[in-house]
């Protein structure tokens, strides 16, 4: 028995010297990395996990950021090749390659040094992002591409990272404002929809220099976004449990017989197969009830969808234009089942396309008559009268109130103050601007858009 306790004791005096060694191992492991990535700007609160995120010093208001991004030559060839490969070969600077067949594709990470206010971050994951926006501009020639940046995407190779934030985010996006001669659109869309009370992410305009190994050269003026799976949820529904969605192919309409669990992409809460609660709205909306006892039909839709956020987007978003979503095409939204009362709410997202009569047959019209039973978060809804008049009434009160055409004009000529001299110093090659005045005139044209869209409105509630 004696013999037995001292070899028990020795084997556990054995794996514990071996832990202390292991120990020993990553501790020397982590300081080799530490020395390698020669760290001297952590601080916790511009690179920890455990703080607040600083939305006044990330998403500052009335003033251009700059963002430099340091990527290896190895690493910009790399992400140069999978374009190419996943797209094809574009036609050069100023040439006039278009779409052509589009094909979803998720671009490669790989790791930069980001630098903000003499500040570095180290090992941030960052790739280009898009789908026919990434594809057309690529095939244009236009190096002027959006980003995506994850500021822990390399922990797991780099350990002394881990949970790298960037004053409390993970994850950014470095809009490259697509087609849009103002360089507005992006910002101010999305920040209508906030101002109107429906949840969107913060917004702030910044320039962007990448240097890929022959020094820095300037990107343009980007619209830095907030990640709706990394912060929008917590800061703007105070809880992120709930699944949130970003559906995208024909279940994103919703019509029926289009429901697919493959097209509604889950961006949290992945491990768990569960898509009860998109379900359910699919079954209520398309429910026979509709026909035959609309009360019920109401009653059901309403226990699992907020319906007034909903119409309230639709208003605001018909209202202001934006053709490149719900009723004309199959994306740019996410659906969020609000922890605090269940309910999938709607969170409009990808914007660059707003505020203009658009493209592919323009926007939709404000009777919305046009809109067929494929859309049936649309139809469905406004053939209810109350849902309708409640349409109306927000439609009213959005020009009334957020778009108000004294208030637009101030904001677009605070921002064409604010953006001019870095719009005028874009590039050939890394702007979609054909010349100065084209921003100029681009700008002009929005204000004169905000005028039209509230004649519009008032003449369609008259």
């Amino acid at each position: 028995m004696m013999i037995q306790k001292t070899g028990y004791i020795l084997i556990l005096a054995t794996f514990m010297l071996q832990a202390c060694r292991n120990d020993e191992l990553i501790q020397e492991q982590e300081t080799e990395i530490l020395t390698e990535l020669d760290i001297v700007d952590w601080g916790a609160e511009t690179h920890g996990n455990n703080v607040t995120p600083n939305y006044n010093v990330v998403f500052k208001q009335n003033e251009i950021l700059r963002f430099d991004v340091k990527i290896s030559s190895e690493n910009w060839e790399a992400m140069q090749s999978d374009l190419s490969q996943n797209i094809g070969s574009n036609s050069g600077p100023g040439g006039q390659g278009g779409p052509g067949s589009l094909t979803d594709f998720d671009p490669i990470w790989v790791p930069c040094s980001f630098y903000f206010n003499n500040t570095e971050w180290y090992k941030v994951g960052i790739r280009f992002k898009g789908n026919s926006s990434l594809q057309s501009s690529y095939r244009r020639g236009v190096r002027k591409l959006s980003f995506k940046l994850d500021f822990d995407q390399y922990e797991d190779d780099y350990p002394v990272i881990e949970n790298q934030r960037f004053y409390g985010f993970r994850q950014l996006n470095l809009k490259n404002n697509y087609d849009d001669a103002s360089l507005m659109r992006e910002k101010v869309a999305s920040d209508l929809f906030y101002e109107f009370g429906l949840a969107s992410p913060q917004t702030t305009f910044c320039v962007v220099y990448v240097d890929h190994g022959s020094g820095p050269q300037y990107f343009g003026v980007y619209t830095l976004v907030e990640e709706v799976d990394d912060t929008v949820l917590g800061s703007q529904f105070g809880n992120e449990s709930g699944n949130l969605y970003k559906p995208d192919g024909t279940a994103a309409t919703f019509a029926g017989g289009s429901f697919n669990e493959s097209e509604m992409e889950k961006k949290n809460n992945e491990e768990q197969a569960d898509y009860t609660d998109v379900l359910a709205l699919y079954n209520a909306l398309n429910n026979s009830d509709r026909q035959t006892d609309i009360e019920q039909w109401k009653n059901s839709l309403n226990a699992v969808f907020n319906v007034d956020i909903f119409l309230k987007w639709l208003a605001a978003n018909t209202a202001m234009q934006n053709w490149d979503t719900y009723g004309k095409m199959t994306h740019n939204y996410y659906l969020y089942c609000n922890p605090s009362n269940s309910l999938l709410t709607w969170i409009p997202w990808d914007n660059n396309e707003a505020l203009q009569e658009g493209k592919q047959g323009g926007t939709l019209s404000l009777a919305l008559t046009e809109v067929s039973n494929q859309w049936p978060l649309i139809r469905y809804l406004v053939d209810v009268q109350e849902y309708e008049k409640h349409y109306q009434d927000y439609l009213f009160e959005f020009i009334n109130d957020v778009f108000l055409q004294s208030k637009m004009n101030a904001t677009y000529t605070n921002y064409y103050n604010l953006l001019k001299e870095h719009a005028y110093a874009e590039e050939s090659g890394y702007t979609f601007l054909s010349n100065d005045a084209s921003f100029d005139n681009a700008v002009e044209t929005l204000k004169s858009h905000a005028q039209q869209r509230t004649d519009k409105v008032l003449g369609y509630l008259d």
